[in-house]
């Protein structure tokens, strides 16, 4: 594994908007375990905007964030739900305002972009691509801004710390509410601007090997 071999320095760093402190994020659990969920239709992306800000409320924070191999009732109803249902999240989400400015954890180039307008996807999405000795790796950031696509073309860099995007708005997100998703791809085989952000229990063992854990590079 590729990425999991590497060492990033050891202080915490930040993905959204530097003028929100480290301290302002929480942690928040959207899974199938999390007993406040159970009256709530989370699939609904103002019943998931509810309960985020009630989270954020309950510990004075700007941005919630989590989910990495998270089962979730998110994802059951929409595309996800169709044959095999898929609902193991494969990355982090930092959930916090619509327009809040993304900035590249470390230095890369896009690979790829794409608007995956479809119900349920991505919205507005971004790769980038990261050299290592001779190895790479890539990023995903899902769930931008339509305008975050704009300038873009493929091998453009960005430096650790350089503004790459901003939050898209549900409509533009395709149906949730408004957060990052935030994916490590090992192998991206042929993807262009897309890779799946959600697995199914038979995939899993896959996955993990090929999405190791995002924290690895936040340590939050």
């Amino acid at each position: 594994m590729i990425f999991s071999s590497l060492t990033f320095d050891e202080a915490p760093r930040a993905i959204l908007d530097y003028k929100l402190p480290l301290k302002s994020y929480t942690p928040i659990d959207l899974s199938v375990t999390n007993k406040e969920l159970r009256n709530l239709d989370i699939a609904n992306p103002h019943g998931c905007q509810e309960y985020i800000e009630k989270i954020l409320k309950r510990n004075k924070a700007q941005v919630a964030y989590g989910g990495y191999l998270e089962k979730r009732n998110l994802y059951s109803s929409n595309r996800f739900s169709v044959g095999n249902q898929r609902n193991i999240h494969l990355g982090i989400d930092f959930w916090c305002k619509a327009g809040t400015v993304v900035h590249a954890p470390i230095n890369g180039k896009v690979h790829s972009f794409k608007n995956n307008e479809d119900m349920g996807n991505y919205g507005p999405t971004i790769v980038l691509e990261h050299l290592m000795g001779v190895n790479s790796f890539y990023t995903l950031y899902g769930h931008l801004a339509i305008a975050s696509l704009n300038d873009l073309y493929i091998g453009k860099q960005f430096k650790k710390g350089e503004i790459l995007g901003a939050l898209g708005t549900t409509d533009i997100n395709v149906n949730y509410a408004p957060h990052l998703h935030f994916q490590i791809i090992e192998d991206i085989g042929n993807y262009r601007g897309d890779y799946p952000g959600v697995c199914n229990e038979k995939d899993l063992d896959f996955y993990k090997r090929n999405c190791p854990d995002p924290n690895l590079l936040f340590k939050l």
